[in-house]
This record gives C-alpha cells, structure tokens and sequence, in this order.
C-alpha cells in the first residue's frame, strides 16, 4: 500500500506535518491488512515527522495494531527497524541518525543491510565494490548491531520492481534474489529469537 496509488500518479504530495501524520494513520488503521504474519513498512530516510509518528502509531500503540494485523502472540516479535544503507559514508551518516532516533525512542535495531553493496559485470563476471564494501558491517560493529547481509547492484533489480514483481518471484533462481532470500532468512531468525525471549520474560514475570 502506498499513498502514491491515491493521488494522480504526476502530482506531487506537499503536505505539512500534521498532513503527513494524518495520511500514515489512516494507512496503518484503515486499511484492512488480512491475516498478515508481518508488516514491513519502507520508510524514507531521515528523523522527521514520519519517522516519529510510525514509531507512536506501531510500536507504543503497537497492541492495538496487533489486534488488527497480526496473528496473536507474533506481533512483540515484529516491532522493530532495519536499517538500509549503501556503503558510502555521507549515506552512513544518515543511517546513524535514524539508529539513535529509534534508540531513542525505544525500537529495537533488528540489524542493518548494505544496499548497492557489489556490481558484477555482465559481460566479463567482475565484481567490485563501486561504493566501498565495509561501510555498513563497520557501522555494526560500531554500534553493537547485526548485519543481516548484502544487497548487489544490479539492473534487473530495479527492472522487475519498476514492473511491480519481486526480484524473488520474477527471478526466483538469480543470484540478486538469493541476496534477498538470505536476509530474510536471517531477519526470520532474529525475530523468532525475539519472540522466544519476549515469551520468556512474560513468563518470569508471571511467575514473580
């Protein structure tokens, strides 16, 4: 869902802030979601407006969207970011704002992914950083959090999103979606640790 499907595709959206929030709110609770196992909402970068109403509206109103989105018991696991970046270090800059925002107001940091993160060369099979390839895995050393992987910068990725499919369906067997496959894999782990330490805790402070 995105708010560029209810407006006319060349208009642009200049709203204030007040605006900006209304518009999330009526997405995050007026839009009938299903039976969604997990919600991944694609944040523009910075520590705005939209930043900090998704962190109210999700994660300190987060029971009430549970109740609506999520099956019982899974929603704890699933409130938390992903940090995106690509390698270079003004772009990085950036990422750490949004990890001390989040910090802030306390979201977890699920982990951080390197975008643009290698090109290989469709006629020879080279493959080089462009951008630097330690960027983002320095950052989590840094600040104590997991890299959940690489993703490459490759044609076919922006192609199949500009056509509306996945790179993981249109190209299910190629290597850029092995890239997006194995992050998943590891986000999936971490949140099923998350889940399990959440219902840990619950019970210990049942039993006290």
């Amino acid at each position: 869902m995105s708010m560029g499907y209810l407006v006319n595709q060349e208009a642009p959206v200049v709203w204030r802030g007040l605006m900006v929030m209304k518009a999330l709110q009526q997405l995050l609770h007026e839009v009938d979601w299903g039976g969604l196992d997990i919600l991944v909402l694609d944040l523009p970068p910075g520590t705005g407006d939209t930043q900090l109403t998704i962190t109210q509206q999700v994660v300190l109103d987060g029971q009430s969207l549970s109740r609506r989105s999520y099956r019982p018991g899974l929603a704890d696991s699933c409130l938390g970011a992903v940090i995106v970046s690509t390698p270079q270090d003004i772009a990085l800059a950036d990422a750490v704002k949004g990890i001390n925002m989040f910090r802030k107001v306390g979201v977890p940091i699920l982990g951080m992914v390197q975008n643009m993160s290698i090109f290989t060369c469709p006629n020879c099979s080279h493959s080089t950083h462009i951008f630097g390839s330690e960027g983002v895995p320095r950052e989590c050393g840094k600040h104590g959090i997991d890299f959940l992987g690489d993703v490459p910068l490759h044609a076919n990725i922006c192609g199949d999103a500009d056509r509306g499919r996945p790179t993981v369906i249109a190209e299910p067997h190629s290597s850029q979606a092995k890239a997006f496959t194995n992050i998943a894999e590891r986000l999936l782990l971490k949140l099923d640790n998350t889940s399990h330490n959440n219902m840990r805790s619950t019970h210990l402070l049942e039993e006290m």
